[in-house]
């Protein structure tokens, strides 16, 4: 018989696993718990370390990503930026990366060779002209994009978008070719520049970074993990990007000692981690996280010990070895960043967002600033330009949970200070509530 997982277990399971309830002890820890945080929006990467450890400041996640460097920002599931900690990095590079890296050499190739750049070869002078970017990021150490198409003028060369819209034009490639080189696992977005709000970050050799990092990515093993570390991690195929280096770049890509690292066996400990903080869920959950084909999804998940269930008529999966249910925790208030990754883990979100998605997500599937109770989410939250937390509340919770609701608010607008925050993605009920 099907064991039956009911909505109530999964949202107890969701509190406990994503930290909501007993904070997590750091923000590596509160990283791992999430598999990943999402890092499009600089800002969500430290409200969402804030909602899960009650020591976090500004100050100790940036500790995490740029001293300790536990964490890396790298281009991930979906092709979207995610921070994922620093021995996970291989596996999503193998898991996802690789495919999304494929994908944009291809296109960045095609779109050259339509506008007669690089003659008959434009995948040579792509090439030639990485080559030229890495040459010049190990002679500097680091350096901003700016620096680099100043050393590297092939970076300021213009395509032109959608000659026929207002919005079109001519356009450098310099960020296209940066992204592309950092997907292929051999540049890092290390430091950033400015406030921890900002998205300009300083580009580094990826072998330099990650040899400077506390888990000793650098190496073959990720030896010094921080304790509490999924112990799966260690069988996965060892650390450091999975890229193969470029050729006449002396050590520009650390992958050389990763090209074991089997892309099928990535995705198998992708699934793995992302089933144990997001299971039990349907397969097309996992697969639309991740950003698989379905073929790819069914065969991680086949390579795991994993046991049908009943989520209240929707058929889902779980790890084997997980299907006891999470004991159900005090209730706590949670004020979630936009693009947390606690909403942003499922495609099918009933469960947990009831009639709520019009207000909370843009046109294009980005949700805003949440509020949650008991598992599920209840509101959402803006911050004013007079710095005022402001919330509002979609549904009855009681009184017990407003005032909860309220105290966190309160919590939250003290911590953020002189801070001044707008997501980078817009939504109705957030531009509403900041007005």
């Amino acid at each position: 018989m099907t064991p039956k997982i009911s909505v109530a277990q999964r949202r107890a399971r969701l509190v406990a696993r994503h930290r909501l309830a007993t904070p997590a002890a750091t923000v590596t820890g509160a990283t791992e718990a999430m598999v990943a945080l999402h890092a499009t929006d600089p800002v969500t990467v430290y409200l969402a370390a804030r909602a899960r450890v009650r020591s976090a400041t500004a100050e100790t996640v940036d500790e995490a990503l740029y001293a300790e460097r536990r964490i890396v920002r790298m281009l991930g599931m979906r092709r979207t930026v995610f921070v994922v900690p620093a021995p996970l990095l291989p596996v999503v590079q193998r898991a996802c990366t690789d495919d999304v890296a494929r994908q944009l050499r291809r296109r960045l190739e095609r779109d050259l060779s339509k506008a007669g750049i690089g003659g008959t070869d434009a995948a040579g002078w792509l090439r030639d002209t990485e080559a030229g970017v890495l040459r010049a990021l190990a002679a500097r150490g680091s350096a901003t994009g700016a620096q680099l198409a100043a050393d590297e003028p092939r970076l300021r060369t213009q395509l032109v978008y959608v000659p026929d819209k207002s919005y079109g034009g001519p356009a450098n490639i310099t960020s296209r070719v940066l992204v592309l080189i950092a997907a292929e696992g051999h540049m890092i977005r290390g430091h950033r520049r400015g406030g921890w709000s900002s998205g300009q970050f300083e580009w580094f050799p990826a072998r330099a970074w990650l040899a400077d990092s506390d888990d000793g990515v650098g190496s073959a093993g990720g030896a010094g993990r921080e304790t509490g570390a999924d112990p799966g991690l260690a069988g996965a195929g060892g650390a450091g990007p999975a890229a193969r280096g470029r050729a006449g770049v002396d050590g520009a890509g650390p992958a050389a000692d990763q090209a074991d690292l089997d892309a099928a066996a990535a995705r198998a400990e992708l699934a793995r981690r992302w089933l144990r903080a997001f299971g039990p869920a349907p397969v097309s959950d996992l697969q639309w996280w991740a950003g698989w084909t379905g073929a790819q999804a069914k065969a991680a998940l086949a390579a795991l010990p994993v046991r049908d269930v009943d989520l209240d008529g929707q058929p889902g999966v779980v790890l084997a070895d997980d299907e006891l249910p999470d004991d159900a925790a005090a209730p706590a208030a949670s004020l979630l960043p936009a693009l947390d990754p606690t909403p942003m883990g499922w495609q099918a979100r009933d469960w947990y967002l009831g009639p709520h998605g019009p207000t909370l997500f843009d046109r294009t599937g980005n949700i805003g600033p949440t509020v949650w109770w008991e598992g599920r989410i209840v509101g959402g939250w803006a911050q004013r330009p007079s710095g005022e937390v402001v919330y509002r509340l979609l549904e009855d919770v009681g009184s017990d949970a407003a005032s909860a609701v309220s105290a966190e608010a309160a919590a939250l607008e003290a911590w953020l200070g002189a801070a001044r925050i707008t997501p980078r993605f817009r939504t109705p009920l957030e531009r509403e509530l900041s007005a």
